[in-house]
């Protein structure tokens, strides 16, 4: 993978830009990746909602869900999709809005500091083979440019207030494919 001109956008990425994104603080080093698992209705797979919501599109009308999360201000710099896509909604220079009130080893606001990975997920079904290759890619390259120290669950950063990426998550794999 490569990015386009240095800019923080992957070029083997689909770029879906999100407007839910800032500047990080001066000096801020990236060395936090956090992974979540999100899907849009709650449980279901493939539609739209996951990019409508980052990009501040969801119907409100369109699943009595969305009617609960229509108007947050959310996103992600990544999201993998069941068969592997990868998406890109913020740039890796720029600050997502993906942890929300969190803290990690004993520094808050981990949006300042991190990458967010959404998985096309739930708690209650298990990932995929193409979604772990992928993330697996995904954080080789970002570990080659940026000087990442850890990789989290969103439920680390934020304990009791999140679950994700949740108990069917393989923790072990991704260690695996480091060695």
């Amino acid at each position: 993978m490569a990015t386009d001109d240095d800019t923080g956008w992957l070029a083997t990425a689909r770029r879906e830009p999100s407007p839910n994104r800032d500047a990080r603080p001066p000096g801020a080093a990236v060395d936090l990746i956090v992974i979540h698992a999100i899907s849009l209705p709650p449980n279901e797979f493939g539609g739209p909602g996951i990019i409508e919501l980052f990009t501040n599109r969801l119907d409100p009308g369109a699943h009595p869900y969305y009617a609960s999360i229509h108007g947050l201000k959310v996103s992600a710099h990544f999201l993998i999709r069941r068969d592997g896509e990868l998406i890109q909604f913020v740039s890796c220079a720029d600050r997502a809005w993906h942890a929300g009130v969190s803290s990690w080893r004993g520094r808050a606001a981990c949006n300042d500091f991190s990458l967010g990975i959404e998985l096309e997920g739930c708690d209650s079904a298990a990932f995929t083979d193409a979604q772990y290759r992928a993330l697996i890619a995904l954080l080789d390259e970002l570990r080659g440019r940026h000087p990442i120290v850890d990789v989290v669950g969103h439920d680390d950063v934020a304990p009791g207030r999140k679950t994700d990426p949740g108990p069917c998550f393989d923790w072990k794999r991704l260690r695996d494919s480091r060695s």
